[in-house]
């Protein structure tokens, strides 16, 4: 776990404020750093709680909140003695502007000889990349991975969660773990750039290794996949969805048998798993001929008594609600300090026996006193006057 890590977090929007809620959910002491103005996915429509955006409450809890103006001299100082007591500085500006702010990979070095610095980049830092947006849709179609979803032969589909913006994140965070060990381990200063257009490829995984190996390139197939075939969402007599993937032979003989067609295990399209590849369309047409006689409910109970790996197609909502996600905590419920009014959260994925619980998402400049009294070892006409300047900003009753 990361106790006694501190975490100074300038990311904005989605991506770094994840990877910032990733290191306080393994312990990490996070001070989100925003500008006066305040991170702008608090005002991100269209649903909000309490003045912020949901967006904004998904990705920032566990996490202190200062505001520094960083194109001030006085509020760069501040910001300077926040990172000689730090251990991590993430930001997720252009390639350009950290240099320009001063708070760039040798500038912060140079105040903090162990510090880990992790960038979040859209592309590229050199050339026409460096200045090129980046949003979600634009890396996930740049990316490649729009290609292979949605149904096939239909249009390109994006992956229905910010999967560029959060695959970010989480290579930031993981890389930031590495960049922690090497301060420990060598005392050493280390520069982290994450582009998440390299992390859309990295994804592509085995569908980049089967298009290197054969030449073939990888195409929409809806649920449905050639691996461990059959692998596919077969729609049910009351209009639900219901995933099967078997994977192995002895998989595919429990799903024949669970649904009344041991005969198909023995066909001699379907006897083993390269002639299932090889007459997919056919063996998609018995199936889906087959799951659309009963109800999903009528066909979940024998075949989870068979063992068949199954699951029903669930929204989010449903999701959400099934009895699991309650007993792996990955729902929890949080009041509102301000208001004492409930909120749900998801819970963190890392289990273990200390893992720490999350504070409520801050308030812009929540904590800029008390953080620049605590780290910075400030007396309080000193920030009575950055607060005075503007060099810093603390919040008031009602922001």
């Amino acid at each position: 776990m990361l106790e006694g890590i501190r975490v100074l977090d300038l990311t904005w929007v989605l991506g770094g404020p994840f990877a910032g809620q990733l290191l306080a959910q393994l312990g990490a002491e996070v001070i989100k750093v925003e500008s006066p103005e305040g991170d702008q996915s608090r005002a991100s429509p269209p649903f909000f709680f309490d003045g912020d955006s949901a967006i904004f409450l998904s990705v920032n809890r566990g996490k202190k909140g200062v505001a520094i103006d960083l194109k001030s001299d006085a509020g760069r100082q501040v910001f300077y003695d926040l990172v000689r007591a730090s251990d991590v500085v993430l930001y997720g500006f252009a390639p350009d502007v950290p240099k320009r702010l001063g708070i760039d990979f040798e500038t912060l070095k140079g105040i903090n000889p162990r510090i880990c610095v992790g960038e979040l980049i859209g592309v590229h830092d050199e050339g026409a990349y460096a200045r090129a947006p980046a949003f979600d849709l634009i890396v996930q179609a740049q990316g490649g991975i729009m290609s292979i979803t949605g149904e096939e032969h239909g249009a390109p589909v994006r992956v229905g969660n910010q999967i560029g913006d959060l695959a970010g994140g989480l290579y930031l965070a993981l890389g930031v773990c590495s960049g922690l060990l090497r301060a420990l381990r060598e005392g050493k200063a280390t520069r982290m750039q994450i582009s998440l257009l390299d992390c859309q490829l990295a994804l592509l995984t085995w569908q980049a290794q089967n298009y290197f190996v054969s030449g073939e390139v990888p195409r929409a197939m809806g649920a449905k996949r050639r691996i461990g075939a059959p692998s596919d969402a077969y729609r049910c007599a009351d209009g639900r969805y219901i995933a099967i993937s078997t994977g192995t032979e002895d998989f595919w003989r429990r799903l024949c048998t669970a649904v009344g067609h041991g005969e198909l295990s023995a066909d001699p399209r379907f006897v083993d798993l390269p002639r299932r590849v090889g007459n997919l369309d056919a063996l998609t047409a018995e199936l889906r001929a087959i799951f659309a006689t009963r109800t999903l409910a009528e066909w979940l109970g024998p075949l989870k008594e068979a063992r068949v790996p199954c699951a029903p197609v669930m929204n989010v909502a449903e999701a959400l609600q099934q009895p699991v996600a309650g007993l792996r905590g990955m729902v929890q419920t949080m009041a509102n300090p301000r208001t004492a009014e409930p909120m749900r959260f998801l819970g963190s994925p890392f289990k273990c026996g200390d893992a720490p619980t999350l504070s409520y998402p801050p308030r812009r400049g929540e904590s800029t006193r008390a953080v620049l009294r605590e780290v910075c070892g400030y007396g309080e006409p000193q920030i009575d006057s950055l607060v005075a300047s503007q060099a810093v900003y603390e919040c008031h009753p009602g922001d």
